[in-house]
């Protein structure tokens, strides 16, 4: 299925008019329109976005041969959380990290359940990793004080 024809189904799925699904995203029904029937791909932060409120990875709306919906959408929802926090590189650093983990257990056998607590608990990792640098190496404002 192409991107537009994947749209349409995920939209519908979830019973959302193209109007709805452009006032979750943020963007306009032609917008949607466009992307549904004139063969226009949205910006990453938009993909991001219908992704999300479609409940559907990036991945599967732009690769036409994937058929899973879900495949991997634990590692994209970390890897947006870690863009809208920390930016570009967070989110690089956050993939490096799922490379990362991923060639550690490469040739091993792991069940589903074992590789989802397994990243789960790296995810809290990284994510309280960055709140305790942000509180350690982020400027404190001075408080001018009269006296």
């Amino acid at each position: 299925m192409t991107f537009g024809e994947k749209l349409i189904t995920a939209r519908l799925a979830l019973n959302l008019t193209q109007q709805e699904l452009g006032a979750m995203v943020g963007v306009s029904l032609r917008t949607i329109y466009s992307y549904e029937h004139g063969g226009k791909y949205p910006r990453r932060t938009t993909l991001d976005r219908l992704a999300e409120m479609l409940g559907v990875t990036a991945a599967y709306l732009m690769n036409e041969e994937e058929t899973d919906a879900q495949k991997d959408i634990d590692h994209e929802q970390f890897l947006s959380k870690a863009r809208k926090d920390y930016g570009y590189k967070g989110a690089r650093d956050a993939q490096r990290m799922i490379e990362q983990a991923t060639v550690l257990f490469a040739g091993g056998e792991l069940d589903e359940d074992s590789k989802d607590k397994v990243f789960q608990a790296l995810s809290e990792v990284y994510f309280d990793s960055k709140a305790k640098a942000r509180e350690k190496f982020t400027p404190k404002r001075r408080i001018s004080r009269k006296v």
